[in-house]
């Protein structure tokens, strides 16, 4: 580590929280696992669909069920009949019924049913194959999280390092004005210099704050020390090293491409669904009951028709139905249509998202190629910024160079510093992504992944419910001179 840095850890352990462990990258994960709330939608979501399959199948097997009354009736009235001789009769009558059945009906022939419990087995698999690539997607959105937490942790450093060393050359030009060896120019760019390292360090609070918020979004929970990649950890190549295998994979496993694939076959099965509505139905039905009831009845004006009255009855039914539609309005035929078009535009998604897993493979393998050269470039970098500044900062000493050349070389190592940090985690991220397009994805991935991570300290700026309030600047500000009348040359 570079002696900005190692100056910027000193500065930063005034900032501490109290110590804890540092989470990994797999630790993380684990916990996003269970409280992530897109990974739960996707699980409802397929358990949901899942159903769907038994509803189908239901609609096939028997349906048996049993019915029951239990009915009281009072009548109580004059009836006159309208004969030759007419008859007008006065009577009251009672009557208690009970009556039960039970029935039983099987579907027979029926193609929509069939055709629906086909495609039923289509969308369960669906259903699974997009939670697999949720969890897939949780593991980019948590690796990305992560990284962005600790790139936004390296920034912060890197500018707290460099408003330090800022600040003791302001001072350094103080004293040289007052002694007569520069000009007021010099303590007025180094002033200005310090209040931009001012404003840029409270810029890379906000992002860390708001990393750690993206990270507390997924898991629900601050983070505040995070395990980071170690100086050398190992830039791997992927394997195997040509670009089209990786392409080829992609377009035979990679899962949002198998979901589409998928998708336009139901919607295939849709339109066949559709057509039934041109065939007949066949349905088998069974039905057995009794029916009983108890009554009595008291003409008034014949008693010889009073008397208790009893009926005892018992019904069986067997039967076959058929129902064949003729004509429905069009219905039928404007069904198949609308399933007939929604088919093209599935069949015309599958070929847009195969097309997409083309050009992510090919971007992700590009990415961790390019990102690894680009870390070796970038690591090359910071030590060439690093002798440069040295020198710059001696010849200053000597008289030879600037205040502003002293600023520039310290702007070029923070810039080398920060982008090499930050190179290092898109390799890594690129390393996930290529697999993911490839549908190899796993949490063994993460695992993997998660060895070449070693303990790194976390400022704590951690805002609102959870976490510290969002720590003080804690500067030492170097008042500037007052500007005195002439300067020494």
């Amino acid at each position: 580590m570079n002696r900005i840095f190692q100056t910027a850890a000193v500065g930063a352990a005034l900032l501490l929280s109290a110590q804890v462990q540092a989470e990994n990258l797999l630790e993380i994960y684990e916990k996003a696992l269970r409280s992530d709330p897109a990974l739960r939608e996707a699980e409802a979501n397929m358990m949901a669909t899942q159903e769907g399959k038994p509803l189908a199948r239901s609609s096939l097997l028997p349906q048996l069920g049993l019915s029951g009354s239990i009915n009281n009736r009072v009548n109580d009235g004059v009836s006159t009949r309208q004969l030759v001789n007419p008859k007008i009769s006065d009577q009251e009558s009672d009557d208690d019924s009970y009556n039960w059945g039970i029935s039983l009906n099987q579907t027979v022939f029926n193609t929509e049913q069939w055709r629906t419990l086909k495609r039923s087995n289509k969308e369960s698999a669906q259903a699974e194959i997009n939670f697999e690539a949720a969890r897939q997607d949780l593991i980019i959105r948590v690796s990305e999280s992560y990284f962005n937490v600790l790139a936004a942790q390296d920034t912060l450093v890197a500018e707290q390092a460099t408003k330090q060393a800022i600040a003791r050359q302001l001072e350094q030009a103080e004293r040289r004005f007052e002694v007569g060896l520069i000009a007021i120019t010099d303590v007025k760019e180094s002033q200005a210099a310090y209040d931009d390292a001012i404003a840029l360090e409270i810029q890379a609070r906000r992002a860390l704050a708001t990393a750690k918020e993206g990270l507390r979004e997924i898991t629900g929970e601050y983070h505040d020390t995070l395990s980071a990649p170690g100086d050398n950890f190992p830039l791997i190549p992927p394997d195997p090293q040509i670009e089209q295998d990786w392409v080829d994979i992609a377009l035979q496993q990679n899962l949002p491409l198998e979901s589409a694939k998928i998708g336009a076959e139901i919607s295939r099965q849709n339109i066949e669904i559709a057509k039934g509505g041109y065939f007949p139905t066949i349905d088998l039905s069974a039905t057995y009951g009794k029916f009983r009831s108890d009554g009595e009845i008291d003409n008034q004006t014949n008693p010889a028709l009073s008397g208790l009255t009893e009926n005892n009855q018992s019904r069986k039914e067997i039967g076959v139905s058929m129902s064949f539609p003729i004509y429905q309005g069009g219905r039928t035929s404007s069904q198949v249509d609308q399933n007939v078009y929604r088919h093209r535009a599935a069949r015309e998604n599958y070929e847009k998202v195969a097309r997409e897993t083309e050009r992510e493979a090919r971007d992700a393998y590009l990415g961790v190629i390019a990102e690894i050269a680009r870390v070796q470039a970038l690591a090359r970098s910071v030590e060439s910024n690093q002798t440069a500044l040295e020198a710059t900062e001696a010849g200053y000493e000597v008289g030879t160079r600037t205040t502003v050349d002293v600023l520039n070389s310290r702007e070029s190592l923070f810039r080398a510093q920060t982008q090499y940090a930050r190179s290092k985690y898109d390799y890594l991220i690129n390393v996930l992504k290529l697999k993911q397009a490839a549908g190899t994805l796993t949490a063994d991935d993460i695992d993997d992944l998660n060895k070449w991570l070693e303990a790194s300290e976390q400022l704590d700026v951690t805002p609102g419910r959870g976490g510290a309030p969002d720590a003080q600047m804690q500067e030492t500000t170097v008042p500037s001179r007052p500007e005195t009348s002439g300067s020494a040359q």
